[in-house]
């Protein structure tokens, strides 16, 4: 049986330290089941967004004012028993987002991961550095301090909102800024509770929660009291955040969609464990995750077996409800998702290629909810656009190389680069071809969100994105730096000499 809220979730604004309702509302679209509302999210006008900004301002002087250590100590209390709602947080994230239960409950547990995560970098955050005189030539000591930006917003896409928030949420704050957060329009309904509770315990002005419609948002990005936008959405998402940035020069840090390439060489250990993990990288969430595999490229004489150990996988998918026991893939989490994914597969059908589907699709109440069957393309011809576009849905194109330069030349032929990974006995191999690929980041027999360092500088290249997240780095990315030079007198008489 599902277990499902069953009273209808409502979230408000949270600005100033303060809920606030608005009159016209989001209804929130549950997309397992066609035409259920799952809840109602405050709808903020043009008006509600500069309170936001000026509230955010109005924090900033006193937050920054506090040391790293202090902040620190504040945004630890601020985190403190978020888990005891995580069960129902998790329940409405499935609803408004259609992945199952566990990943549900895994993505709001991410966030106080990273929190504590980005917590313990507290000693590091206000620790500059000092330039000696350099005798005969810089007759001048300099000392170099970081300083936070003032008011940032931090914009967090549906398919794991609240985990993705930790990746650069917590690190603002520390930096010493404050921070309005904008959760996805289309499922904002478990990310508001979690950071208004969040929020409610923070001095007010700190953190701010502000959802809507896209059109009344505009003053979070181009209102010259925010110092930075971090974003995390689509290519084409990122490319509009920055043409609004730009009008004001307001930095931005892109973490955008991927292509990502997963290559197994010739001696890679395709076991049970291995298999599992590729399985778990390709179809998790759907498909929907953007460091999620997208390319599977397998050396040709293990080919075979890779396409075997998916299959085998496949043909256990359980598609339903993400909150029904023994679901095991959810549904896309929109219509035009659904139906971009389907043209993909059925261009890849059409031009001969050979396309393998899975599972059953559910009927009764969930019959005509966003549900597509995982697929396998073995081998398609590399124009097609299963192989260069980004699904973002469960279909992967597995293609065959022979050379270990064929491989990487295949791997990079993209427009992005977020992650890798390579698969391979040979660690040698494995530092070799993965410091040739083109990405943010690469795993080594293992790929995707679950195996993500969270304290390693996260982002990507090419056109997945700009700047970078978690760690010291991520911190930094939402600081400027300060020198104060002092002359040495002594110094510049020698010099002078």
């Amino acid at each position: 049986m599902s277990d499902t809220v069953t009273t209808e979730v409502r979230t408000g604004l949270y600005i100033g330290g303060e809920e606030r309702h608005t009159d016209d509302t989001l209804a929130i679209a549950d997309p397992g089941k066609p035409g259920v509302v799952v809840g109602h999210a405050a709808s903020a006008s043009a008006e509600d967004v500069a309170d936001a900004v000026a509230a955010a301002k109005s924090a900033f002087p006193a937050w920054a004012a506090l040391s790293a250590t202090e902040r620190a100590a504040k945004m630890a209390e601020a985190i403190a028993g978020i888990a005891d709602d995580r069960d129902a947080d998790a329940a409405i994230l499935s609803q408004e987002n259609g992945k199952v239960r566990m990943e549900s409950w895994v993505d709001a547990l991410v966030l106080e991961i990273r929190w504590n995560l980005a917590l313990m970098l507290a000693d590091e955050v206000d620790t500059g550095k000092t330039l000696p005189v350099v005798p005969g030539m810089i007759p001048v000591e300099t000392t170099v301090a970081y300083q936070p930006l003032g008011v940032v917003t931090v914009i967090v896409p549906f398919n794991w909102p609240i985990a993705i928030l930790g990746a650069a949420l917590p690190h603002a704050l520390l930096a010493g800024n404050t921070a309005i957060v904008k959760p996805p329009p289309s499922a904002p309904l478990a990310t508001t509770r979690v950071v208004q509770r969040i929020a409610e315990k923070l001095p007010a002005g700190v953190l701010n929660v502000v959802t809507g419609k896209d059109e009344n948002m505009a003053g979070l990005i181009k209102n010259t009291d925010i110092a930075k936008v971090c974003f995390t959405g689509s290519v084409n998402g990122g490319k509009r955040i920055m043409k609004m940035a730009s009008s004001t020069l307001t930095r931005v840090t892109l973490e955008l969609g991927g292509n990502d390439a997963a290559v197994f060489l010739e001696d890679a250990i395709i076991d049970d464990t291995h298999l599992d993990r590729l399985y778990a990288a390709i179809y998790d969430t759907t498909g929907q995750i953007c460091m999620n595999a997208k390319r599977v490229f397998v050396h040709n004489s293990r080919l075979d077996e890779v396409v075997a150990g998916l299959e085998e996988r496949l043909n256990k998918v359980v598609l339903g409800y993400g909150l029904d026991e023994g679901t095991t893939m959810g549904p896309l989490h929109q219509p035009a998702q659904k139906a971009f994914v389907e043209e993909i597969i059925q261009e890849a059908k059409d031009a001969g290629a050979d396309v393998r589907e899975y599972g059953e699709l559910p009927g009764g109440e969930l019959e005509g909810g966003n549900f597509l069957r995982p697929a396998l393309v073995v081998n398609p011809d590399p124009s097609l656009r299963v192989v260069t576009q980004e699904q973002f849905g469960p279909v992967i194109p597995i293609i065959g190389f022979d050379t270990e330069d064929e491989a990487v030349a295949l791997a990079n032929d993209t427009w992005g680069g977020l992650c890798g990974s390579v698969w391979t006995a040979d660690v040698e191999a494995a530092n070799r071809v993965g410091g040739q690929l083109v990405c943010g980041y690469v795993w080594v027999n293992d790929h995707g969100a679950t195996r993500l360092d969270l304290r390693a500088p996260f982002g990507g290249m090419k056109q997945s994105g700009m700047g970078r997240e978690q760690g010291i780095e991520g911190v930094r990315a939402f600081q400027d730096t300060r020198s104060i030079a002092h002359i040495d007198t002594a110094a510049l008489a020698a010099q002078a000499h």
